[in-house]
């Protein structure tokens, strides 16, 4: 018989071997699509040690990353949406809730804590966007205006991590309700004279853009993160024209006199830190403990 008319055995596809690669061992940058080994990434604080590209990070590890120790006091962990409307559009709210809760552990988009910032007393919340895109729904908007109002009893400094898409659609007007809510309460942290401070990642939109992210006594952005109200594409196709490269990105912002300062992760914690002591008029060399804002 001629060789090509022997009987050969099949090749099996690729998609019926099991990997020996680990599933999450490594990650792809889409900064510059460099392989990353997964544990390396985490001890850069999730920062590409190639092009500096910032991923996402949860709201523990951002707690993680700020307060001292990475100890802190969490509050408010019962509450929970009601589903108000009783909304349903591929499939109802309860159940993206729930599924939500399954995947983050979390009750919601916000994490909500107190404890120690270079050693300054502080309250910080920080967004999930793990949950649903973390957006801002009542309880989003209840658990930042507790904490806000905790601070002003404790005389407390206020630091808000924003990373979400915006309002929560599926609580609809009662979401909207939550930027004058949150925006009343820091009002009242104003007047007493408390500083606030608003860290905005990638990305930061919507609502949560035309309310507390833009309120802070200093407004810090990560490098690159998205940050607007409508996104470019609505913008493009609203306006029928092409936007600016770089549009809505952290360095145009900045640029454009929006945001006051850029700060890499790695820098973030002390950033804020020494600018706590400038705003709680804590001299320079002082013990941190001394640290007290005066009504």
């Amino acid at each position: 018989m001629p060789w090509f008319k022997k009987a050969r055995k099949p090749i099996e596809p690729q998609s019926d071997k099991t990997s020996r690669v680990p599933e999450g061992l490594w990650v792809k940058c889409p900064g510059c699509a460099q392989a990353l080994y997964n544990k390396d990434l985490l001890a850069n604080h999730q920062v590409c040690p190639k092009c500096a590209h910032h991923f996402r990070m949860n709201a523990a590890d951002r707690l993680a990353l700020l307060f001292d120790e990475a100890e802190w006091t969490e509050y408010d962990t019962h509450l929970r949406s009601t589903d108000p409307l009783q909304f349903t559009d591929t499939k109802p709210y309860r159940d993206r809730l729930d599924a939500s809760m399954r995947s983050t552990g979390r009750a919601d988009a916000v994490v909500t804590a107190d404890g120690t910032i270079g050693g300054i007393p502080a309250v910080v919340a920080a967004m999930e966007y793990s949950f649903i895109g973390g957006s801002m729904g009542v309880v989003v908007g209840e658990k930042i205006t507790r904490a806000i109002e905790r601070a002003i009893v404790e005389r407390q400094p206020v630091i808000v991590v924003s990373c979400s898409g915006g309002a929560r659609m599926m609580e609809g007007t009662l979401s909207l309700m939550q930027m004058a809510k949150i925006s009343a309460a820091l009002g009242r942290l104003d007047r007493a004279g408390l500083p606030y401070i608003s860290v905005m990642t990638d990305p930061t939109t919507g609502g949560v853009t035309a309310s507390f992210a833009m309120l802070g006594d200093l407004n810090i952005a990560e490098p690159k993160a998205l940050i607007g109200f409508a996104g470019p594409r609505v913008i493009e196709q609203t306006i029928r024209q092409t936007l600016p490269e770089g549009f809505q990105r952290s360095e145009f912002l900045l640029e454009k006199g929006m945001i006051d300062v850029i700060v890499h992760r790695r820098e973030l914690k002390a950033t804020i830190a020494g600018a706590l002591r400038v705003m709680t008029g804590l001299p320079p060399g002082a013990p941190p403990a001394a640290a007290q804002v005066d009504g």
